[in-house]
């Protein structure tokens, strides 16, 4: 983030202000004095305190000013809440909103497509591994304990008909899924055919 220059009585007073402009507290930001300030004489000749200030860089700082200018770019109102694990190497994102279907999107894609996004832009920003993951209402969840029943009625019906099953088209994740909820199966086995982004998981009976 860009410095930016604040002004008041005291150096004390600029930093105040400065906290509140930037939606900060005392440990977020760093900042130099350009000028101390005067009282003056009897208030005649006073100069204001002056100085430069910008938050201090963290990743999930990072994500949030991303996520921010995207927000305010699709004219939408969202909460973002950040948590980071022990070895701040995966940040958790929670959106929430009143229009958060339009971010989940068909089948999560718009919400996948934003995590990509945003991971793309912290790999650029940052040296080092770390993962963003964002989810809203719990829709990655819930989409999990879909996948996993929907698995179980394909693996039901592969294992009737002894006829192999062709999913749709599903992205990492989502096939992850699949093969994880079946591969302790011991009539059916997985696999995955085809190119990005057609991609897909085929449900076959094993073989004797």
């Amino acid at each position: 983030m860009d410095y930016i220059e604040v002004t008041g009585k005291t150096v004390d007073d600029a930093i105040t202000e400065s906290l509140v402009q930037l939606g900060a507290v005392s440990d977020e930001i760093e900042y130099e004095v350009i000028e101390k300030g005067s009282s003056g004489f009897l208030g005649i000749g006073s100069k204001p305190a002056r100085i430069r200030v910008r938050k201090k860089f963290t990743v999930e700082g990072y994500v949030k000013d991303f996520l921010s200018d995207v927000f305010r770019a699709m004219d939408m109102k969202v909460e973002i809440f950040i948590t980071k694990s022990e070895d701040e190497k995966n940040i958790s994102v929670e959106l929430k909103g009143d229009e958060m279907g339009v971010l989940i999107g068909k089948r999560g894609q718009t919400l996948d497509s934003l995590q990509y996004l945003t991971n793309l832009a912290v790999g650029k920003k940052v040296n080092e591994y770390v993962k963003v993951k964002i989810d809203t209402e719990d829709y990655r969840k819930r989409r999990k304990e879909t996948l996993e029943n929907l698995a179980k009625n394909i693996a039901y019906k592969v294992k009737r008909t002894k006829h192999s099953i062709s999913l749709e088209p599903m992205n990492p994740f989502e096939r992850r899924v699949i093969h994880s909820a079946l591969q302790g199966d011991r009539y059916v086995t997985t696999h995955s055919e085809g190119e990005e982004p057609f991609r897909h998981v085929v449900v076959t009976l094993k073989r004797n």
